[in-house]
């Protein structure tokens, strides 16, 4: 069953992101939620839609969590299939670049990380994997990325972390090789995967995170909250992904 889902899965996917590339071409709808660059354009919401009608189609009874809340209104409970949804992340990029943005989703069968899907929509690349079946970039399977130090490796850390002095993440900043900032968890989860980045902070929502801790997993990298804990999947959490030079380097840093 799983095997068949995640086929049907890549195919929606490849088939909503050509939908997406048409509708950025077209004249689209731009709002505003929290604030002014915390924004939802419709395309956002009819890759929603459309993503989360195909899943209750192909996974009938599961329980969907995602951004826009076209999925279920009120998930306390990760029994059985979840699927968390992130139908364009990077919609600032999305909106003011024309670039530099993914789609994302993710499947928690009883709480656990199964299946991970993270398009790289400009590039029409999708990075897919889970426990035990590796993780792809189309059909090309990665290899682990090398455990970077801190000084060997470049970090990502969101630009309000740095700007507010966050967990001292500043002098992290300082350690590494170098500071990257691409604004949509979507592009930072894959130079993660892809060994471009050593290390990656930032505060992320369960759909900003979902899919790419299933996969970073899977590749040997460390998927924690930043004082240490597991990450909830159903709720925000400050997060750090890493290699495990860096991990154990920006506990110290941040203790």
């Amino acid at each position: 069953m799983i095997d068949e889902l995640d086929r049907q899965v890549i195919e929606m996917l490849r088939r909503v992101n050509q939908q997406t590339l048409h509708r950025m071409q077209e004249p689209f709808q731009v709002a505003t939620k929290t604030n002014y660059n915390d924004l939802v354009t419709s395309v956002d919401k009819q890759n929603e839609r459309e993503i989360d009608a195909f899943l209750r189609r192909v996974d009938p009874g599961c329980q969907i969590l995602s951004e826009e809340g076209y999925g279920n209104q009120q998930i306390t409970s990760t029994a059985g299939h979840v699927w968390i949804v992130d139908p364009i992340d990077g919609t600032l990029n999305f909106v003011k670049q024309r670039n530099h943005f993914g789609i994302m989703l993710a499947l928690y069968i009883d709480g656990q990380p199964t299946l991970g899907y993270i398009m790289d929509s400009m590039n029409r690349q999708l990075y897919h994997g889970g426990p035990g079946r590796g993780v792809f970039v189309n059909d090309r399977q990665l290899a682990a990325p090398a455990d970077l130090s801190l000084r060997e490796g470049l970090v990502s850390i969101s630009s309000p972390l740095i700007l507010g002095n966050v967990k001292n993440l500043p002098m992290v900043a300082k350690a590494a090789s170098g500071l990257r900032m691409y604004g949509s968890a979507a592009m930072e989860m894959i130079g993660m995967l892809k060994g471009e980045l050593a290390g990656y902070v930032s505060h992320l929502h369960p759909w900003d995170l979902a899919a790419g801790r299933v996969m970073a997993e899977e590749l040997g990298l460390v998927v924690k909250s930043i004082d240490g804990t597991a990450p909830d999947v159903l709720s925000s959490n400050l997060v750090l992904i890493a290699t495990k030079q860096v991990s154990r380097e920006i506990a110290e840093l941040t203790d």
